[in-house]
């Protein structure tokens, strides 16, 4: 059968690929204009614009098996309304297209971020109060192209929504916000850590919990697919265990990250560049610890690996495509 996976070039997008071409399926993948991370592999490529509906419509054509991961993640506001687009009506676009064309499941992929994560003393689970209008752009919009999902599930679209929270690990091509860090960190290039923490997830996890979404989710549920929490400074430890080279000593003051991180986004939106110290990321790092995948692991047989091993398979991946500027202190393989 045909399985559709729209943002295909991104970081959980082309690792998905990989594992359906593994599987033996046949491959549509659907991407705006970055083909860089599919060179050379035995799949239809499909330029389109999830913005625009006629465009999404021929690219699902004949699909029997949607992953809609395309999105726009943005923490320096939304000028532009590239995000809304994207996000909101993309989605829409998305799952309408997929409801014409009567596909058989649609695997919406969401995100943590469309729940409260604010510290609450309380595990973050499915049934956690969702983010509101004064939310971050990015947790907004993901909410709002969730919710035109869901409107269409009532009406017969057989969608499943899966939520992975900070995801991390091998193939991220571009690379990603956390990817560029471990570069960063590997380079010496960071003079100093914001302190806090986050829930982080393997990439090769979270698409196992797509395919076994795919096959045992339930139409119109929610699956969180969530790892382990570990502070800035854990993951630099585990980084500093296979690059050899130490994390910054110094961690910038909460207080002071908070002060400066307004000017960022400020800076951000006069330039329409990302600042790596705004609001949403300091807000990002003090957010609830306790994230739970009890249902994911029940349902869908979920079962995500130590951080420590994605942090090492990353960066052996990243020096296999010679993105490190030295050798790792360790050179065995990692799993694909």
């Amino acid at each position: 059968m045909t399985t559709v996976v729209t943002g295909a070039g991104g970081f959980i997008g082309n690792v998905l690929v990989r594992e359906l071409i593994a599987r033996g399926r046949s491959v549509r993948a659907v991407v705006r204009s970055n083909k860089k991370a599919l060179e050379e592999l035995d799949i239809e490529i499909v330029t389109a614009d999830i913005r625009n509906a006629s465009s999404v419509d021929r690219a699902l054509a004949g699909a029997e098996s949607v992953f809609h991961l395309a999105s726009v993640i943005s923490l320096s506001g939304d000028q532009s309304g590239n995000v809304t687009e994207t996000n909101i009506n993309g989605a829409k676009n998305v799952a309408k297209a997929a409801l014409k064309n009567g596909v058989k499941k649609f695997i919406h992929c969401s995100s943590i971020h469309v729940f409260d994560l604010e510290e609450h003393g309380k595990t973050i689970n499915e049934n956690t109060m969702r983010v509101t209008m004064d939310s971050p752009v990015y947790d907004r919009t993901k909410h709002g192209g969730e919710t035109a999902v869901r409107d269409l599930i009532k009406i017969g679209l057989p969608a499943i929504v899966i939520h992975p929270t900070g995801v991390i690990g091998p193939g991220d091509h571009r690379p990603s916000r956390m990817g560029q860090v471990l570069l960063d960190l590997s380079s010496k290039k960071l003079p100093a850590l914001i302190p806090g923490g986050f829930d982080w997830v393997d990439v090769r996890d979270v698409c196992a919990g797509a395919l076994a979404a795919e096959e045992y989710g339930r139409i119109g549920e929610s699956y969180i697919l969530s790892g382990q929490w570990h502070s800035t400074r854990q993951l630099a430890t585990f980084g500093e265990e296979i690059t050899g080279t130490p994390p910054p000593t110094f961690d910038l003051p909460i207080w002071l990250a908070q002060g400066i991180a307004p000017l960022g986004s400020l800076l951000g939106k006069i330039t329409s560049k990302e600042y790596r110290l705004n609001p949403d990321t300091v807000s990002a790092l003090k957010s609830a610890r306790a994230i739970s995948s009890a249902k994911a692991k029940t349902e869908l047989g979920f079962k995500p690996r130590p951080i420590r091993d994605s942090v090492h398979d990353a960066y052996k991946w990243f020096e296999k495509f010679g993105l490190l500027n030295k050798p790792l202190l360790h050179k065995n393989g990692f799993d694909s």
